[in-house]
């Protein structure tokens, strides 16, 4: 399966010799041995009975991805996050001394993980040391960001918007354990024609501010910086689904157990996307009071 976050789509579970997909072992009913990826090309055929199939069979094999892998690789990785966060914002303080070294820096470890992110997505397998490195990055990037946010506009919209990401993935979660949500191939094109056209806005927003000044075409500030704060949390929220669908794909039919550090690379960027939009929304919000 081809799941994918709002800025990257990175490779499915397994990469075997070249060929997409993982070999299963022979359950009654569910795929034999030597067959693709029942999702390699229809992510949904054998795994949701919508398109006749019969539901997921569990294979017995070791050296499998378990929901414990994807646990401990996942905290790895968000904890890194939070280390490099918790150190930027100590030893790169945003104020009127230190405004222009602090946002260089910034600016720089966005770029340099952003550069890691796509050298991952694009790799075969995943590389440990990659994601971290790239969740390192992000975390200098997100603590520069956050500690300007509370310095100048909010003490109070960072614990907000930390509150605001993990409601989110506690609910989707939830609502997914419990089938509220549906992750079929229709959902799934919706998403990714959503994001494009998310992206594709706020690149827009982004050129005319730029090189015509001001707000650009107003998509970050007042009612529509409102408005599209919360589509961005919508779409983050629905591609944690399709995050949390790979992942259960996986372990259902027996991807390699590094395959773990592919679904937490994914639900950490996920997650960075969900926290800053939700403290833009609430540094908008903050900024109408």
């Amino acid at each position: 399966m081809r799941s994918s976050n709002p800025v990257f789509s990175r490779r499915g579970f397994s990469r075997d010799n070249g060929q997409a997909g993982f070999n299963a072992a022979p359950q009654a009913g569910g795929p034999a041995v030597g067959t693709q990826n029942p999702y390699a090309t229809n992510p949904y055929a054998q795994t949701d009975p919508q398109f006749g199939g019969a539901g997921p069979q569990a294979p017995a094999r070791s050296g499998v991805m378990t929901i414990d892998d994807v646990v401990t690789r996942t905290a790895s990785t968000l904890g890194t996050v939070v280390l490099t966060a918790v150190l930027a914002w100590v030893l790169l303080p945003v104020d009127q001394d230190n405004l222009g070294k602090s946002y260089g820096i910034a600016i720089g470890a966005a770029l340099v993980g952003l550069v890691l992110a796509l050298v991952q997505s694009f790799k075969r397998k995943p590389v440990p040391a990659l994601i971290l490195a790239y969740a390192a990055f992000e975390g200098v990037f997100l603590g520069v960001i956050s500690s300007a946010v509370s310095t100048y506009l909010s003490p109070g919209v960072v614990v907000q918007a930390v509150m605001g990401t993990m409601a989110v993935f506690a609910g989707v979660l939830f609502a997914y354990k419990m089938r509220w949500i549906r992750v079929t191939r229709r959902f799934y094109g919706f998403v990714m024609a959503a994001a494009m056209g998310f992206v594709l806005l706020m690149v827009a927003n982004l050129l005319f501010s730029v090189f015509g000044g001001g707000d650009g075409l107003g998509f970050r500030s007042g009612g529509l910086g409102i408005l599209f704060g919360v589509i961005g949390i919508i779409l983050g929220a629905c591609f944690l689904a399709l995050d949390f669908k790979q992942v259960e794909d996986g372990v259902t039919y027996g991807a390699p157990r590094e395959e773990s550090w592919m679904a937490a690379f994914g639900l950490t960027m996920t997650l960075v996307w969900i926290y800053l939009e939700m403290l833009r929304l609430f540094s908008i919000l903050s900024g109408n009071d």
